[in-house]
């Protein structure tokens, strides 16, 4: 695989993660490399002490794959301090079409976890529909407010990260239901170098625990844990809907008026009820975007496995 490719899959990944509702987890499986990304992880444990005391600093670093994470994790960050402004904007200015991109990469998504499924039956049917609870019961939680204190900071971003190499759960909607969303992406912003780091650190604490769990159950349960992680993604699918109505608003920490609970509509009732266009013709070219995007990045990992 090279540099340049896993890079570049690393921003896609960046990309995804940093809007509420599409995971990075779900990019890193439809590019081929997310079992690859969960044994590199897996292999920063202790027993990487004697590695090094046998082969030293080079024999652990291509134990770990280094060069892999190096340019995946360079690709992620890179992406998001970069887009984190221009997907604000878009979250802002043009949500429909955003949020229809999304759509229709959700969707495409899921078609392709379920072809990785390799016997059907009645337990993996259980186990959609048991990730579709899961996910959709999340997604109507409502937002807490949690202060962005270190100690904060450092839990959300264990637990987001556990999310974010999820496919199907999006970290940055664990963020939002944290109340750390908006701080974390002022900082990213900002480059606010104390937050971001404290928030590192507990991403790393999260994955590399989180990460030893995933690949066991990958390994032993292979088709349970794909059929659930494809449950997820469509119980996530009423959070994306790209057509809502704001039920009522919260003050977020800049004290700006912010959407708390918001009702899905019928694109033919929403510039009825909200006043607002539609734009169902935007819409539709969004998701076929996002479609086609998807079946490009499947399409590319099969010809590189090839």
């Amino acid at each position: 695989m090279s540099k340049i490719s896993t890079f570049l899959k690393g921003m896609a990944m960046g990309a995804a993660d940093v809007v509420p509702g599409v995971s990075g987890g779900t990019i890193a499986f439809i590019t081929g490399i997310y079992d690859t990304l969960l044994e590199s992880i897996r292999r920063i444990n202790p027993s990487l002490i004697g590695v090094i005391r046998k082969g030293g600093i080079k024999a652990a670093f291509e134990h770990v794959n280094g060069t892999f994470l190096i340019c995946l994790f360079g690709g992620i960050l890179t992406s998001i301090f970069t887009l984190a402004k221009f997907i604000t904007w878009m979250l802002h200015t043009h949500p429909i079409p955003l949020w229809s991109f999304f759509f229709g990469l959700i969707i495409i998504s899921v078609i392709h976890m379920l072809k990785q499924v390799e016997k059907w039956n009645i337990g993996r049917i259980i186990s959609i529909a048991i990730g579709v609870g899961f996910a959709y019961g999340i997604t109507v939680l409502h937002p807490v407010a949690m202060d962005p204190t270190p100690l904060n900071l450092l839990i959300a971003g264990a637990i987001a990260i556990c999310a974010m190499i999820l496919p199907g759960i999006s970290g940055s909607f664990i963020l939002l239901l944290l109340g750390m969303y908006a701080p974390i992406l002022a900082a990213a912003k900002s480059v606010d170098v104390v937050t971001l780091g404290i928030f590192a650190i507990g991403c790393v604490l999260g994955l590399l625990t989180f990460s030893h769990v995933l690949s066991w159950v990958l390994r032993n349960y292979r088709d349970i844990a794909l059929t659930f992680l494809t449950g997820l993604m469509v119980g996530t699918l009423s959070k994306i809907w790209p057509w809502k109505e704001v039920i009522s608003w919260r003050t977020n920490s800049h004290g700006e008026q912010v959407p708390l609970i918001e009702h899905n509509l019928s694109p033919l009732n929403y510039e009825h009820v909200t006043g607002h266009p539609a734009l169902l013709g935007y819409a539709i070219f969004a998701m076929i975007l996002g479609l086609a995007v998807v079946w490009g990045l499947e399409k590319y990992a099969e010809r590189n496995n090839d």
